[in-house]
């Protein structure tokens, strides 16, 4: 059976539509028992020995004239998910199908189901380990990454909404004195630590000299709300001058996570910015953190290199990698970003 190339896709007659749609979900239909292809459907029949030629083409001619704009990644993404027991569409099928692409390069549909029946499994994205991909082209998506050995990596990715139970009464007026990158709290109420988690001992104390060490994004939350007695303004420049804009980024960050009774704690151990521990109720009893938080700014592209490792090393200290992407002119909180390993 052949193939020929029309507008951008490959059409198919004879009994296709029989053999290629109805049975295994290639293609769409278009005139009587005729289907059209997408070059990369195509490129996998031809593959599979199921086409013959297009225009006189077999398989390996047919790639290598298709080669460029990522046709070789997005082939093999296509052909590992139906080798996985998936049926899949390209993008531009899928809406035929009147599934929502979203931008996505490929839509795989659920085991057993296929194009007609409307539901979705997963919105496929697909780059080659050299090629970037902004932050804001994922969430609720899969981003599948072929590696130069031609591997892939598929990174699921969410939009989550981080939540938690650690609220505490915040003191008033507490004093304390700004360092030259920290701040220390002087006799502070009990509760800030044991029960809020801001702040760590300062090294010495004891019953008649209470102090806690506080960060500069503690120390710039905490006066922002009136618990300690240091001047705002003051503490958020003192905090630009020691870390520069991610400084805003930082404190951006903090604050959403604490509005939400979640306890971000540094996260340098980890090489992130936070750790966060969703519930907290007493510093003698609580469990692992739960998410590792890198802050970005917005506009941010992610080399696929980089987010792997972000993601390896979440899942080699049993966390979850989150990012949280941050508009400084506009004010508004972050955008939360989750990215984990998958295997469809």
């Amino acid at each position: 059976m052949n193939g020929h190339i029309d507008g951008g896709v490959v059409r198919v007659g004879g009994d296709a539509r029989q053999r290629f749609h109805d049975s295994r979900g290639y293609g769409y239909p278009t005139d009587g028992n005729a289907i059209a292809l997408a070059p990369v459907e195509a490129a996998h029949l031809l593959y599979r020995g199921d086409l013959d030629t297009v225009d006189g083409m077999a398989f390996r001619t047919f790639v290598r004239d298709a080669s460029g704009d990522g046709f070789v990644p997005r082939f093999l993404v296509y052909a590992d998910l139906r080798e996985r027991g998936f049926y899949l569409s390209p993008a531009r099928e899928a809406w035929l199908q009147r599934v929502s692409a979203r931008d996505a390069d490929l839509i795989v549909y659920p085991r057993g189901k296929g194009p007609g029946d409307g539901e979705v499994a997963y919105r496929v994205r697909v780059v080659g380990e050299r090629q970037s991909i902004p932050a804001a082209a994922l969430g609720d998506c899969v981003l599948a990454v072929v590696d130069e050995e031609s591997e892939i990596t598929y990174f699921e990715t969410a939009c989550p909404d981080p939540t938690g139970t650690a609220d505490i009464d915040l003191p008033t007026g507490v004093d304390a004195d700004l360092l030259a990158d920290r701040a220390v709290c002087w006799g502070p109420p009990a509760t800030l630590y044991e029960s809020g988690f801001y702040g760590t001992p300062l090294a010495g104390r004891d019953a008649d000299h209470d102090a806690l060490q506080l960060s500069l994004v503690e120390a710039a939350y905490l006066a922002e709300r009136g618990a300690i007695a240091l001047d705002a303004a003051t503490v958020r420049e003192r905090g630009r001058t020691v870390e520069g804009d991610r400084f805003g980024r930082r404190l951006r960050t903090y604050s959403d996570l604490r509005e939400r009774n979640v306890v971000p704690k540094t996260g340098f151990k980890f090489g992130a910015d936070f750790r966060t521990y969703a519930e907290f109720e007493d510093i003698d009893e609580f469990g692992h953190s739960e998410l590792l938080v890198r802050v970005l700014p917005a506009g941010h592209v992610f080399s696929p290199r980089d987010l792997s490792l972000d993601v390896r090393l979440a899942n080699g200290v049993r966390k979850q990698m989150v990012f949280a992407v941050v508009d400084e002119a506009d004010g508004e909180p972050p955008t939360w970003l989750r990215a984990g390993r998958l295997t469809p």
